[in-house]
């Protein structure tokens, strides 16, 4: 008797076939996401809040190189009743997400005493609200298929509490909640969803923080990265965009077709403690 074997993707080209968006992806974290995956052969949705500029133009350039189709999607994510109809424009033009990593996100650091409401609310709508609207508009198609992958980039400021952070703190720990309560409706499906939970990462945003310290502080830029390292990440080193990168493969993977609702930390030690 012939054993029919399952028809198995190339290794090298898993996703071959596929679309995947992830938002805030023109630099940072998002940026070493999208290459990830287009190297493994998905088609990529870039998404910035700005309108495309030279560099944009060249990380597409870069994107097709790798031999896939990629677009850009500028978007305020602030705006969230305009995330289902940018999600129906990307399904017209790549196809229906198969893959949505939602990695954009804010920060700002200041007390709870003044931080500025406006700013608590806008942090909620990009950093939590955005979150939700992309799942509700993504998943159908996914349902529909039968495949789809949803990776949320949380933060270790989702499992432990961090003064002078409130609304990226009180974001994060919401994201990991919806995170848990979306895999759970989804547990008997082909889609799952899960949470990565990085460290401190050298991306723009972490620089920023380096160079205000810098400043706050009087330090040169190599102690103001020592000073954040040393009071949080026992490994003393920043966690890179590539390795997070590859968690998202992994997780994007049929390897991980049974890690559902889980919060994934990467972070040098950081909640061993």
């Amino acid at each position: 008797m012939t054993t029919v074997l399952p028809q198995v993707r190339q290794l090298s080209r898993p996703h071959s076939g596929r679309v995947a968006w992830i938002t805030g992806s023109t630099s940072g974290i998002g940026w070493a996401v999208a290459r990830q995956l287009a190297c493994e052969g998905a088609a990529i949705a870039l998404h910035g809040s700005a309108q495309a500029s030279a560099s944009t133009d060249a990380q597409l350039a870069e994107l097709h190189a790798l031999g896939v189709a990629a677009r850009y999607y500028p978007l305020d994510l602030s705006d969230g009743l305009a995330i289902a109809p940018l999600a129906r424009r990307i399904a017209a033009e790549l196809g229906a997400v198969d893959i949505l990593v939602n990695n954009a996100g804010m920060q700002h650091v200041e007390s709870v005493l003044s931080f500025p409401p406006d700013l608590w609310n806008t942090m909620l709508a990009v950093n939590l609200s955005a979150p939700f609207h992309t799942i509700q508009a993504c998943t159908p198609a996914m349902l529909e298929h039968g495949w789809g992958r949803i990776i949320n980039m949380a933060s270790v400021s989702g499992l432990v509490g961090v003064a002078h952070k409130p609304a990226y703190v009180a974001s994060k720990h919401g994201l990991l909640g919806l995170t848990k309560s979306v895999a759970l409706e989804l547990a008997t499906t082909p889609v799952t969803c899960n949470a990565i939970c990085p460290g401190w990462v050298l991306t723009p945003l972490v620089q920023a923080q380096i160079e205000a310290l810098a400043q706050r502080e009087q330090l040169d830029e190599a102690a103001a990265r020592a000073r954040l390292l040393g009071a949080k990440q026992p490994s003393q080193a920043f966690v890179t965009v590539e390795q997070v990168a590859a968690l998202v493969g992994f997780l994007a993977s049929d390897n991980a077709a049974q890690v559902r609702g889980a919060q994934w930390n990467m972070d040098g030690g950081f909640t061993a403690a």
